[in-house]
């Protein structure tokens, strides 16, 4: 019997997009799935060298009671400063990474992982595929709007990231969620049909 070789791939995408719902869709079809959002909660849990180095440039304003990280405190401060959100990333996104690229090492399957800065970060290589996940302005702001965010909020977060426009150009696919989530999970399969084609094809 041959053993196929396994397919890994980028998912990125703005925020507010649907990157983990197209996430689920792919673990439903076999993919093993890593969010590095949740990996950098992980890597900046009280104790690690990570959360160390951000308490120690940012000051304990950024703790919670209990001690923990304040992201959300954390967050309206760096994105309401372009340079603090450099630092920020600059101390957060090299260990996320790291364990990142461990995780995939380790993948004997077909494997995803969502990477909402994945150009932003220039970690464009050694991926069978990209995929871009997108909306237009106006649903990504309604869906900020649920999350709680002010108008003034979503500009800067959206600000804060490279336009859609240039991370689809730049994405191999691109699944496009302006509908219903059951269209987001349509668009997403098909997607999967592209890619697994496509692989049986260079066999």
């Amino acid at each position: 019997m041959t053993i196929q070789p396994s397919t890994i791939l980028a998912v990125t995408g703005g925020i507010a997009c649907g990157k983990t719902e197209a996430g689920r869709r792919f673990a439903e079809e076999g993919f093993a799935v890593l969010d590095t959002d949740l990996l950098a909660h992980e890597v900046m849990k009280k104790g690690t060298p990570v959360f160390e180095r951000v308490v120690e440039n940012f000051g304990k304003t950024i703790l919670s009671a209990t001690g923990e990280m304040d992201r959300t405190q954390l967050g309206n401060l760096v994105f309401a400063d372009p340079e603090a959100r450099k630092t920020l990333n600059g101390l957060v996104h090299p260990a996320v990474i790291s364990a990142a690229e461990q995780w995939k090492a380790e993948q004997h399957s077909d494997a995803v992982i969502l990477i909402p800065l994945l150009f932003e970060v220039d970690w464009t290589q050694g991926w069978d595929a990209i995929v871009c996940v997108s909306a237009d302005e106006e649903r990504v702001f309604q869906r900020l709007e649920k999350r709680g965010l002010n108008e003034d909020e979503a500009r800067k977060r959206i600000a804060a990231q490279m336009p859609l426009s240039e991370k689809e150009a730049k994405a191999d696919f691109v699944i496009r969620n302006n509908e219903t989530l059951n269209a987001l999970r349509e668009e997403t399969s098909r997607v999967i049909k592209c890619i697994r084609s496509r692989g049986n094809a260079h066999e």
